[in-house]
């Protein structure tokens, strides 16, 4: 005789407006706030009748949230090094994690973040498709956005300096950056060896624009936050190097040590306007804790 399953789902009523992790916190006081995490990531948490991830999904009073048991969404379980942050029926919004190409390479077809938001929208339809919009290096992890259809893409494209309101990283770099802000300004060029090269002259290279401050420094590794004004490749990584301060991890251009055992550049808050609602959304990733902990 078949046993009865006896877990119910668990069936929350929000009171007022919050965020969902924060929210689920404080409904389950005897969840530690990891399990509570887990919970989120592994698809067991529905709000009204729909499987949510989304740490930063707004609840408002009235809405029935369930707590389904040991179920885990299909729509993640395929999902390797990258978490959905935000989906609409006109864009995805991811957090990737260090190691993970955004799209193919030469050498990696497979498991990149493209593909696999390729494989996911069309487990719905056939017909869907998704589009890059913009890129991060593998080794960089953080907040990315992607483009459901061409049309998305190429609005975001055009537009994407009147659409991207912050585009904020955080760098774990070498040395004592003496300077506590400052902004860097040079004219990019890809070498054959495609090598990113860095100069004053604007013949023949893309003006890019970097804008860093201080957040905390042990001497040995400084902790910065930075600002983009333009978004060239590796332009982050050449100008940290250009200022004598590569990241760490960053043997291409310039680093001699590695404590993290990574790249040390997240890709901590993207905020942009909707391409269709015209609204201010605002993603933000958590900065890993190894950041700080080397450059205290």
């Amino acid at each position: 005789m078949p046993r009865k399953n006896n877990k119910k789902p668990q069936h929350l009523l929000v009171k007022e407006t919050s965020q969902l992790l924060p929210f689920l916190i404080q409904s389950l006081p005897e969840t530690g706030r990891n399990s509570v995490k887990s919970i989120l990531k592994r698809g067991q948490v529905i709000v009204d009748d729909e499987v949510q991830t989304r740490h930063n999904l707004e609840v408002h009073p009235g809405q029935k949230i369930q707590i389904v048991k040991n179920k885990v969404a299909k729509r993640t379980s395929t999902l390797h090094g990258l978490e959905i942050l935000h989906e609409d029926d006109h864009i995805i919004v991811i957090e990737k994690s260090s190691g993970l190409l955004s799209i193919a390479s030469h050498k990696e077809k497979q498991l990149t973040a493209h593909r696999q938001l390729m494989n996911y929208v069309k487990s719905k339809n056939p017909n869907n498709r998704i589009y890059i919009v913009h890129r991060l290096d593998r080794d960089t992890s953080g907040v990315m956005m992607f483009a459901k259809s061409e049309d998305v893409k190429n609005t975001l494209q055009k537009a994407w300096k009147k659409v991207v309101k912050e585009r904020t990283y955080v760098a774990l770099v070498e040395g004592s950056v003496k300077k506590r802000q400052g902004s860097i300004e040079s004219f990019l060029r890809e070498s054959k060896t495609l090598k990113m090269i860095s100069s004053q002259n604007p013949k023949g290279g893309q003006k890019a624009v970097t804008h860093y401050k201080v957040i905390q420094s042990n001497g040995k590794y400084t902790l910065l936050e930075v600002q983009l004004e333009t978004g060239r490749k590796n332009q982050i990584r050449v100008h940290m190097e250009d200022i004598g301060h590569p990241i760490v991890g960053d043997k291409k251009y310039g680093a001699n040590t590695n404590p993290l055992k990574r790249l040390g550049l997240h890709a901590q808050i993207l905020t942009f306007v909707h391409p269709k609602s015209g609204k201010v959304l605002r993603f933000e990733s958590p900065v890993p804790r190894s950041f700080y902990s080397n450059s205290k």
